[in-house]
């Protein structure tokens, strides 16, 4: 029966931990996104709590930071050359093994002044903080190329974005922070973390899931698309050929 003693003592435990450290209460205003034909982006709000021991707020001041991940995707960089001053051709490529298909993170304020490297680099905050797991045999200053271009890429596309000081803090316990979701952004699961952060440490971490899916005719083409592949493929022939005979037609008459 000691076992059983133990066992009741386990909740009683974990209460007394948790009443000594800080807590996230995290939430997003939309828990799954629907990407339809007239998808031109949007805005996906992050809020939550913050519970202290004893409904205390400390004297100093914490920082909020949060963070939405997409889907890590496996994919190929290549550089492209100039031939003759005239061709552009592909040179040479690397491999990625997990690149986040979609990055975007907000503090309270510059992520410098808020954590150093280190504790950066294990939380992966920021971009440049990314494990992106390199596949290829290149030296670093090589790879670092291919990771910059890689990341250059995702900010021109708004996959990747960086907005420091932009996370509102209330009376110390409540926060809220705005992310863009731009048009083109990949279909998958994708997490909301919140990060709590007090003279250098992470104090408190807790996450939230969000699903952003086609919806309507877009998703009856890509499910068609990948179940489907020679009924769609045939599909889309014939419907250019529609449409060119349609626009032959049409010119003649006019």
């Amino acid at each position: 029966m000691n076992w059983l003693k133990r066992l009741a003592l386990i909740p009683l435990a974990l209460l007394s931990l948790a009443a000594s450290n800080p807590v996230l209460v995290p939430d997003v205003s939309q828990r799954k996104i629907d990407i339809v034909y007239s998808f031109t982006g949007a805005e996906l709000l992050l809020f939550g709590a913050i519970l202290y021991p004893g409904g205390r707020v400390p004297s100093e001041d914490a920082d909020i930071v949060v963070v939405l991940r997409g889907p890590s995707q496996s994919m190929i960089v290549r550089e492209k050359q100039k031939l003759g001053g005239l061709i552009w051709v592909n040179a040479e490529s690397a491999r990625f093994r997990s690149a986040p298909a979609y990055y975007a993170i907000a503090s309270s304020k510059p992520l410098k002044q808020l954590v150093d490297e280190r504790t950066a680099a294990i939380y992966e905050l920021g971009i440049n903080n990314l494990q992106l797991s390199p596949a290829s045999g290149e030296t670093p200053d090589v790879q670092r190329r291919f990771e910059n271009g890689l990341i250059d890429l995702r900010l021109r596309n708004a996959l990747y974005a960086e907005a420091p000081g932009t996370v509102e803090i209330s009376d110390g316990v409540l926060y809220r922070a705005r992310l863009y979701i731009p048009a083109r952004v990949p279909v998958g699961s994708y997490t909301a973390e919140t990060f709590l952060i007090q003279k250098g440490k992470v104090l408190a971490a807790a996450s939230k899931d969000v699903e952003i899916g086609k919806s309507g005719f877009e998703r009856f083409v890509a499910e068609s698309a990948v179940n489907h592949p020679v009924i769609y493929g045939l599909a889309a022939v014939a419907l250019s050929l529609m449409l060119g005979w349609g626009a032959a037609v049409l010119f003649r008459r006019i």
